[in-house]
């Protein structure tokens, strides 16, 4: 059995490996692969459903041409608003122009805050995230945002589609896993859609 601490160690360690992973990428294969993602990510959504989304920063898998297909085909689209506590509210995603500069880096809608139980009314969810094992266990940052959110939808009894966007590589055999980690329904990356039984 892995101690905690352990736990902690493996997390961390795989963590820096993969962000070192994607600094290396080049800006063309950046942009290469959030097409590519989008492409994909939007035939998981259905027609006239809700998105829970984000906009991507530094290394992740860019988000944006996937915002704006997604815009494009009416869909109603979720981005976060990060709280104080690290908890997360949300506002529609009106336009790229209507995003502005937040903490930590982040872009944030203009838009006014539904609250952080919006999320509850979306039929996606799309998840940040470093990698997503074979089982669908997601390792994210660490910082427990999306963790919260992912336990208010259970609390909600929601359902929605959970996926996670990553790079091909970040699709791994395992990643290290805790007893609060709940696993997502899918993987979008440049090479399509990886599906994981419930």
């Amino acid at each position: 059995m892995v101690s905690a601490d352990g736990l902690s160690n493996d997390k961390a360690a795989l963590r820096s490996r993969l962000l070192a992973e994607r600094r290396a990428l080049t800006l063309e294969q950046r942009a290469s692969a959030a097409r590519a993602i989008a492409a994909h990510a939007t035939g998981l959504v259905p027609p006239g459903s809700t998105v829970a989304a984000y906009v991507s920063v530094g290394g992740e898998p860019g988000t944006r041409p996937l915002l704006a297909a997604l815009a494009a085909a009416g869909t109603r689209v979720l981005l976060p608003v990060l709280l104080p506590d690290n908890d997360l509210d949300w506002a529609p995603y009106e336009s790229e122009a209507r995003l502005a500069p937040a903490g930590r880096g982040l872009l944030e809608p203009l838009a006014a805050p539904l609250g952080p139980d919006a999320v509850c009314t979306a039929d996606v969810v799309l998840l940040p995230g470093l990698a997503v094992d074979l089982r669908g266990t997601r390792l994210g940052r660490g910082g427990g945002s999306y963790d919260r959110v992912l336990a208010r939808l259970t609390r909600a009894g929601a359902r929605p589609l959970l996926a996670t966007l990553l790079y091909s590589h970040e699709l791994l055999p395992a990643v290290p896993t805790e007893p609060h980690d709940l696993p997502v329904h899918a993987a979008v990356t440049p090479a399509g859609i990886t599906r994981f039984a419930p």
